[in-house]
């Protein structure tokens, strides 16, 4: 069941270690997320696995075939999406897809009825006749994703599908990759944007510096930095003491006083809709009179920050194309 296998990979480029010990395990039939800033070594991760750059040490196995032994092989078995759509732009979207049948050997017959499939799935039958060079970028994306299958590949590289996209385009995409997912194709997918491995992948991997430093699903990883942390606001000052009392037995943690807002305690939680209300009880036992009580779940970004000890890549909002 494991599509994907990386041990100790490593490649250096000279001084530089761009990947310096990369262990990996894609589930097949999974969205995996490989996550990390620009410069972290996604990309060059995926041309290890793709066949396109050889590992300086270290193992890669893709389909069950060493990408080193039989780089051919491997190639026969996937798909690749590149940061950069590499789509022939003097070419229509319909000879864009058909192109690559015939570079697969397929009939012209085979060719012009997985161009249709694919048109179809993609949502680009209305310009299939149009030359390439008149798409949008999220067409030219879409068109470069359905290229990279025509072979009906078992794994599917997606090198930041979504780089460059304005937001709407950015969802839109992001709808089509679920989709290959739940259809049992197997991709890995990597990003620097946090909310898109927080929506698409299953399981994301973090690296930074060409070194994984955590692994799990979006509610594990943000579990390891303390899960859910509740704000407790109060009505007087001069029941802090009694408010951090009536709540350190529910908490999972230090209950802190919010320098900014001296009537605001938080600390983190588990399970945070069942300690709610055994929380605001425990405040009106204690006489306590409660002003708000707010929990909020930890984001990928503060899953980042802690784990990395820097920001992600800045990114726009997507907030105001779901509007």
């Amino acid at each position: 069941m494991v599509a994907v296998q990386t041990y100790g990979l490593k490649k250096h480029y000279g001084d530089t270690k761009a990947l310096d010990g990369l262990d990996l395990e894609v589930q097949r039939g999974s969205v995996f997320g490989l996550l990390g800033p620009n410069g972290a070594g996604k990309t060059t991760a995926v041309k290890v696995m793709t066949t396109l750059a050889r590992p300086t040490a270290g193992t890669a196995i893709v389909d069950g075939i060493n990408v080193s032994e039989n780089p051919k092989a491997v190639r026969s078995r996937i798909g690749l999406t590149g940061q950069y759509a590499a789509v022939e732009e003097r070419l229509t979207g319909q000879e864009n897809l058909e192109l690559v049948g015939r570079y697969f050997h397929y009939s012209k017959a085979s060719q012009k009825a997985r161009a249709a499939e694919l048109l179809e799935m993609f949502d680009l039958v209305d310009a299939a006749s149009r030359p390439a060079k008149t798409y949008s970028g999220g067409m030219r994306r879409r068109l470069d994703i359905a290229m990279s299958l025509v072979a009906r590949p078992s794994i599917l590289f997606l090198d930041e599908p979504t780089t460059g996209l304005d937001p709407r385009s950015r969802i839109a995409m992001w709808d089509f990759i679920a989709k290959l997912g739940d259809e049992g194709t197997t991709v890995l997918l990597t990003t620097q944007y946090l909310e898109e491995a927080d929506v698409l992948a299953e399981k994301i991997a973090v690296i930074d510096s060409g070194l994984k430093i955590a692994e799990g699903t979006s509610d594990q990883l943000k579990d390891q930095i303390g899960g859910d942390r509740v704000r407790v606001s109060i009505v007087k000052r001069e029941n802090i003491a009694k408010a951090r009392e009536a709540i350190a037995s529910l908490t999972m943690g230090v209950v802190e006083q919010d320098p900014e807002s001296p009537l605001t305690l938080s600390a983190p939680i588990r399970a945070g809709e069942r300690v709610v209300p055994e929380m605001i009880r425990a405040l009106d036992a204690a006489g306590v009179d409660v002003a708000d009580v707010e929990v909020r779940r930890p984001t990928l970004d503060d899953v980042f920050l802690t784990l990395t000890g820097h920001q992600a890549e800045p990114q726009e909002s997507v907030e105001e194309a779901r509007l």
